[in-house]
């Protein structure tokens, strides 16, 4: 049976299919028969993220509602051969969505893999209590910013109420914290939160702390997952979270400001 994970947040544009497709992409690299299901219908963006956008010709929806089967729906990654991706639908409602159908489709990946990845909307409509419904485990994406902080602070309390774990009185949703966009300069001069400050007030285990990035922006725009990318810090910081999410007991890096070297200095850069 696979390990279902959600991955989710209060607020939008804080990089949650960026990192949803990492993630997913860092198990698969690690030898884990993985599937990526995209459950923003309406809007759509795991497909372009994961450079698949083209060869979607059935998406969740019609997996849900019984109109393809899921074989016929999921895309194979080129670059992996134990990735796949399950598109959302962008002309379908959120309402398309049930327990029932969600829960067959559930069920059915969970046989196929070994993890099944769930990028979910941001806030807290219906199609992210779908998302999060039948995971196992959350990985909570936030800004080091008072308003995604405090949006994340309330889906950590839709995690442990409204899950399916939640109404069979089960083990709880084992929760994660995700740092992204953060820039310790920033931090210095007290225009953004501290890893710590973000810590004390969501009180989960961190998982990561991505740094901000342009090789993200560039890794979305050509569609590669940016773990991909291993030179730059944000590849090696989503890879430092996936062998976390395995277990691995591993130092945080580029939390502190990169003091440049002396030919740096010199000639800039």
């Amino acid at each position: 049976m696979a390990k279902i994970i959600v991955v989710t947040s209060g607020k939008g544009g804080v990089g949650k299919t960026t990192s949803s497709a990492a993630i997913g992409t860092g198990l698969a690299m690690r030898g884990h028969r993985t599937v990526l299901v995209d459950f923003d219908v309406g809007l759509r963006n795991l497909d372009l993220i994961m450079g698949c956008e083209r060869r979607v010709v059935y998406d969740f929806i019609n997996v849900v509602q019984g109109d393809a089967t899921l074989n016929q729906a999921l895309i194979k990654d080129k670059r992996l051969d134990n990735l796949f991706v399950l598109a959302a639908s962008q002309t379908r409602d959120k309402d398309a969505l049930t327990v029932e159908g969600v829960g067959r489709v559930m069920s059915e990946l969970s046989a196929q893999f070994d993890f099944v990845i769930c990028d979910s909307p941001a806030g807290i409509e219906k199609g992210a209590h779908m998302a999060m419904y039948f995971a196992d485990e959350a990985v909570v994406v936030t800004n080091p910013e008072v308003s995604s902080v405090r949006d994340s602070d309330r889906m950590l309390g839709l995690l442990s109420s409204k899950s399916k774990r939640a109404e069979e009185n089960r083990e709880p949703i084992k929760e994660f914290l995700l740092l992204t966009r953060y820039d310790p300069a920033r931090v210095e001069t007290g225009e953004m939160l501290s890893v710590t400050d973000v810590e004390d007030i969501l009180s989960i285990k961190l998982l990561g702390v991505i740094p901000e990035s342009q090789a993200v922006l560039k890794a979305s725009n050509q569609g590669v997952p940016v773990i991909f990318d291993a030179e730059s810090d944000a590849g090696q910081a989503y890879g430092d979270a996936v062998d976390r999410l395995l277990g691995a007991d591993m130092p945080h890096r580029f939390l502190e400001v990169q003091k440049k070297g002396i030919l740096k200095r010199l000639f800039g850069g």
